[in-house]
C-alpha cells in the first residue's frame, strides 16, 4: 500500500495544511484531556490551544512543512524547524488514524530525512509525550533513539528522540 502515498513540501498556510494541523492538534490535545482530566477538550479549549501553538515557523527560512497524500487526498503531515546550524526539530507528525499502519508514516519520515538534509541538517531531534504510543513506535522503527532532554521543555515534553543523519545507513532514507 505504500505506493499509494506521495509526500511533498507544501505551504503551511494552505487550507489542506491547516485542516491537517487542526486535526493533529485536536487528536493529541484530546488524548491529553482524556488521560489527565477524564474528558474531551471543549471546542473553546481546543481552538485556544491551537491558536497558542502556531506553525508559521514551518516555512522558509526557518523550516518547512510536508504533506502526505494517500490516493491523492491529504492524509498526513510533518514539520521541520531549524534548531541550530546542524540540527532541525521534527514536529506536527500526524497520520490520520484510519490510515495508520499503511506505510505512510515511514514514507513521511523518509521524506523528513531528505528534507532535513536539504536544510543542511546532520541531526533531527523531537520531543513527544509518553502516551503517544503510535508516534513513539514509528520513531523507533525509523532510526530514532531516545536522547536527553534538549532546549526548553514544557508540560507536554516527556520523552526526546534524535536521529543522526550522518550515520551509515541513514543516507538512503
Amino acid at each position: 500500500m505504500t505506493d499509494r502515498w506521495t509526500i511533498t513540501t507544501t505551504d503551511v498556510t494552505t487550507p489542506e495544511a491547516t485542516d491537517l494541523l487542526r486535526e493533529y492538534y485536536y487528536d493529541v490535545a484530546n488524548r491529553y484531556y482524556r488521560l489527565h482530566l477524564g474528558r474531551e477538550g471543549t471546542p473553546e479549549e481546543l481552538e485556544s490551544g491551537l491558536a497558542d501553538s502556531p506553525s508559521d515557523d514551518l516555512a522558509a527560512p526557518t523550516g518547512l512543512f510536508l504533506l502526505g497524500r494517500y490516493d491523492g487526498a491529504p492524509q498526513s503531515c510533518a514539520g521541520l524547524r531549524r534548531y541550530d546550524a546542524t540540527t532541525v526539530e521534527l514536529t506536527r507528525v500526524f497520520v490520520r488514524p484510519g490510515l495508520r499502519g499503511t506505510g505512510g508514516g515511514a514514507q513521511l519520515l523518509a521524506a523528513v530525512d531528505r528534507a532535513a538534509r536539504t536544510m543542511g541538517a546532520e541531526r533531527i531531534v523531537l520531543d513527544t509525550r509518553l502516551d503517544l504510543i503510535e508516534a513513539r513506535t514509528l520513531y523507533l522503527r525509523n532510526g530514532y533513539r531516545e536522547i536527553p532532554a534538549y532546549g526548553d521543555t514544557g508540560p507536554y515534553s516527556e520523552v526526546w528522540y534524535g536521529k543522526d543523519l550522518t550515520e551509515p545507513g541513514c543516507q538512503g532514507s
